[in-house]
């Protein structure tokens, strides 16, 4: 019997928090969806991997060209 009360108390506990993580879940999620715009976020994406292809593309033409004077030579 003293078993079912102490999972009792347990399950209650669990509930309870539970119940608490779920409204600072939820008041986190509105205060992310009023702060950041998703047009926004997409668009850093999208710039950060123009400048990652850019940078990419510039230093495989600095090898090519590297690599085509080492032959004339």
């Amino acid at each position: 019997m003293l078993w079912m009360h102490v999972a009792y108390c347990r399950l209650t506990i669990t509930s309870k928090t539970m119940k608490n993580i779920r409204v600072y879940l939820m008041t986190l999620l509105v205060l992310l969806t009023f702060t950041l715009s998703s047009c926004e976020l997409v668009g850093d994406i999208f710039e950060a991997g123009m400048w990652t292809a850019l940078i990419i593309i510039v230093i495989i033409v600095l090898i090519v060209t590297w690599i085509f004077r080492k032959i004339r030579r």
